[in-house]
């Protein structure tokens, strides 16, 4: 199978290809998800919500991100790899950006970086792809700025969300994810630029979709967006066979003799 790479992802936008992509955290998922097909793995800073149990993505390092990064690069052979950028990780200086976009490329094995944000961020874009680094935009509803936004709100501003792509494709952006916005917006957009268009929350007309692989999975438990398709239910599978064991072992019939080393 072809490795997918940037300029795969281009033709796939041309050919009219659509794009899955899912977020994961560890080895044993990516290679799940890279054997199944999957065109781009995300190593989101959703890890802080949905594998550290935060409240939010803001407390996540930049540390965190590349060991994350790190093990999942190990398991894929033929996704292309994204690590997210975290909160304070590009924010404060383009030096910084640079430096910690470079990171998840040289110690992670990443093959690109994702960050948040539409006009405001372009000339950060533009500094890290001119360093050599593929950036993937994310505009819409970004979890980062969730204190601004007063909340996870559907976004609806289309003239700015319009502006907002257009920029970051100029930037260099070789894709943009679109968060928390309405089907007939998406579609616009996705029509309007030359980059693929990654969907979540945001209707059918995108290039493609991604989701978190914990709540399409099953494995959280918790609140699970509107948007977020269950397609196995994980934790309810993984807890019938977590009661079985704890009632075997209670009843002395685990471990059995075919479990158990012989002189």
């Amino acid at each position: 199978m072809e490795k997918i790479t940037v300029t795969v992802l281009a033709r796939m936008k041309q050919e009219k290809k659509r794009i899955s992509a899912i977020t994961a955290y560890d080895y044993p998922f990516a290679r799940m998800a890279d054997e199944c097909g999957i065109d781009l793995i995300l190593v989101g800073d959703s890890v802080g919500n949905v594998v550290q149990g935060e409240s939010s993505t803001l407390p996540v390092t930049m540390d965190q991100m590349i060991y994350h990064t790190r093990i999942v690069s190990r398991a894929v052979k033929r996704a292309i790899v994204v690590g997210d950028m975290p909160f304070m990780s590009y924010q404060a200086s383009r030096r910084d950006a640079v430096l910690n976009a470079g990171r998840f490329l040289k110690e992670a094995g990443a093959a690109a970086v994702k960050l948040e944000g539409g006009a405001a961020v372009c000339d950060t874009i533009r500094a890290i792809r001119d360093a050599g680094i593929p950036v993937q935009a994310h505009i819409g509803l970004t979890p980062q700025s969730v204190h601004v936004m007063g909340g996870f709100k559907v976004q609806r501003e289309e003239d700015r969300l319009l502006e907002d792509a257009r920029k970051v494709t100029e930037a260099g952006a070789f894709s943009v994810v679109l968060e928390g916005i309405p089907g007939p917006i998406s579609q616009k957009i996705s029509a309007s630029i030359p980059i693929p268009t990654i969907g979540i929350g945001a209707g059918i007309d995108c290039d493609g979709q991604i989701l978190v692989l914990h709540d399409m999975l099953g494995i959280n438990e918790g609140h699970v967006p509107r948007f977020a398709k269950r397609y196995v239910e994980i934790a309810k599978i993984a807890r019938e066979g977590l009661t079985r064991y704890r009632a075997e072992v209670e009843a002395e019939e685990f471990p059995g003799p075919e479990h158990t080393f012989q002189k």
